[in-house]
């Protein structure tokens, strides 16, 4: 999150209503294009739920050219 700037609130923001979602296992994917952030790359958050709480696994902008 450091190397590239991402707020706490773009997460909760991509999370909440994401452009894409998608699983793979027991991780959700949700992507998610922030105007004005990340130079117009989407973002990129996989996390797990487990119980209530929402674990980060990663998150980062996406710079293919091409996202789902």
């Amino acid at each position: 999150m450091r190397l590239y700037k991402i707020a706490e609130k773009d997460i909760i923001v991509t999370i909440e209503s994401p452009d894409v979602t998608t699983k793979e296992g027991n991780r959700s994917i949700a992507i998610k294009k922030i105007s004005g952030r990340f130079s117009n790359y989407p973002l990129k958050v996989v996390f797990e739920n487990i119980g209530d709480e929402i674990i980060i696994i990663t998150a980062y902008p996406l710079k293919k050219k091409h996202w789902r």
